[in-house]
């Protein structure tokens, strides 16, 4: 399974360049067009006709909505036709699961699941076609005339399956008018790399803590509080390194064809509120839902009970988004309380705290929120974050807790050391000089090398975005 990933993404990825960069200016986007489809093919070949139901859905509404620019009443019957396709397609095969178990459990029937597979990447290119109509109909971008192109931009590989979400008003001019060069080329190997070596070196390798921290507690063995710290820490670790590995990889392709894809994460473990960690994790995501939803139903500038109201909507829909289960709803309510109690009360203290205690206060809710996401079965992750607290651990420490730290110890600081901008800083300050080009391209030839090595003598282990 490993090695048949690796080949076909080798082969499929110098195909790719060759038939783009050997292509006439004008073919490109066809190229990333066809190219992109059959790399989503190769996963699950039945959906291929449902990404390019979506693409002419979409490209139709916002050519209707804007061939109709002076009757309010079509513009506004196109998008409601798109908006009710996408979230239409979303919510069934998403969603469809979910409804019918919590209908079999409050009426006691026996509807039969329909246990349908989740069409890779659904969750993300739903959001980028849906900005399309809805920016076409708020008269933020142009229409865009030639389908190919429109299939280009929704099914564009590099960030189809796991983001960073890509609205079209990010795009719009480079998608006809980009120009690529060596320098973007350089660029985007590099931080694909980086990338790749998040993923591979750090997250894999953490990740290997968090599940035997987790299978120990699934299992109902003892657990000292440690331990309990130790494994949600090793997750937190392992999401952010997981996620923000795969928005670096799809941003340097992105650079690589010519495309400035939006930043996703922003070091959000340096957070001192969580007001600040969510302007630094998953950044596309939470722009997608402050101008599609919580500025249309009047953000902040509104009643106190209405601002309230739309920050549980924006929440709930967020924690929702990220998986059809009640875990993933609280975890997006917690998040939810947790700013709204910011902003009316906390904010005020906060600011005359130390940044130290800024960063303590919200690293310990960051940490209990990641059990609420880890852990599907509600009332198992509320017991995981009770141990958090000492509640049904046993002790501090143990043996097995002091191996852990022996074996992980060196990785954590890693860890510790990659969630700062060190290299960013590095690089700004001597990225003109001869002996950083050279350390450069021995770092990224280190890293492929090294990834490579580890890929194939690993098992396979997906990004954990994949499942949204």
């Amino acid at each position: 399974m490993i090695f048949s990933s690796v080949l076909f993404m080798t082969v499929f990825l110098t195909l790719t360049l060759a038939a783009y960069f050997l292509s006439p200016r004008k073919f490109r986007n066809g190229i990333l067009f066809i190219m992109s489809l059959i790399f989503y093919a190769w996963g699950e070949p039945v959906y291929v006709v449902l990404m390019i139901f979506s693409t002419i859905v979409d490209y139709t509404c916002g050519y209707m909505i804007k061939k109709h620019d002076d009757d309010e009443k079509i513009r506004k019957t196109f998008l409601i036709i798109s908006c009710c396709v996408n979230l239409g397609m979303l919510g069934f095969f998403k969603y469809s699961d979910f409804l019918i178990t919590n209908i079999n459990s409050l009426l006691g029937t026996s509807i039969k699941t329909l246990k349908l597979a989740l069409p890779i990447g659904i969750s993300f290119y739903t959001f980028q076609t849906l900005s399309y109509t809805i920016d076409v109909y708020l008269r933020k971008v142009p229409i865009q005339k030639n389908i190919i192109d429109f299939g280009c931009y929704v099914a564009m590989f590099p960030q189809l399956i796991a983001g960073p979400i890509v609205r079209y008003i990010d795009v719009v001019k480079e998608l006809n008018h980009r120009q690529e060069n060596l320098d973007d080329f350089s660029k985007g190997v590099y931080i694909f790399c980086c990338g790749l070596g998040k993923k591979i070196l750090l997250a894999n390798a953490i990740g290997s803590l968090w599940d035997k921290v987790l299978a120990q507690f699934v299992a109902g063995q003892s657990m000292p509080l440690l331990l309990y710290w130790l494994g949600i820490i090793a997750y937190a670790f392992q999401l952010y390194f997981d996620f923000s590995g795969y928005s670096d990889m799809a941003i340097g392709l992105g650079h690589i064809f010519g495309f400035n894809f939006p930043k996703n994460f922003n070091y959000p473990y340096l957070s001192t509120s969580i007001t600040d960690f969510w302007r630094r994790w998953h950044m596309t995501l939470g722009t997608c839902f402050r101008e599609y939803v919580y500025i249309p139903l009047g953000g902040n500038r509104v009643s106190k009970a209405k601002w309230l109201r739309n920050l549980g909507i924006v929440w709930f829909l967020t924690g929702f988004w990220h998986g059809a289960n009640w875990n993933f709803i609280v975890w997006g309510l917690y998040f939810g309380v947790l700013l709204g109690l910011e902003k009316m009360v906390l904010g005020k203290y906060l600011q005359k705290l130390p940044k130290l205690v800024q960063w303590m206060y919200t690293i310990v809710l960051i940490l209990i929120s990641w059990c609420l996401f880890a852990i599907e079965d509600l009332p198992l992750a509320v017991a995981y974050i009770q141990g958090l607290f000492g509640i049904g651990a046993e002790g501090i420490i143990n043996s097995q807790t002091q191996y852990l730290f022996t074996n992980y110890g060196i990785l954590l600081c890693i860890l510790c050391v990659a969630s700062f901008p060190i290299l960013p800083t590095l690089e700004k300050k001597y990225q003109d000089t001869n002996w950083y080009q050279i350390a450069r391209i021995g770092f990224v030839c280190f890293i492929m090398v090294t990834c490579m090595a580890y890929i194939v003598d690993a098992g396979y282990n997906p990004f954990l975005y994949f499942r949204f």
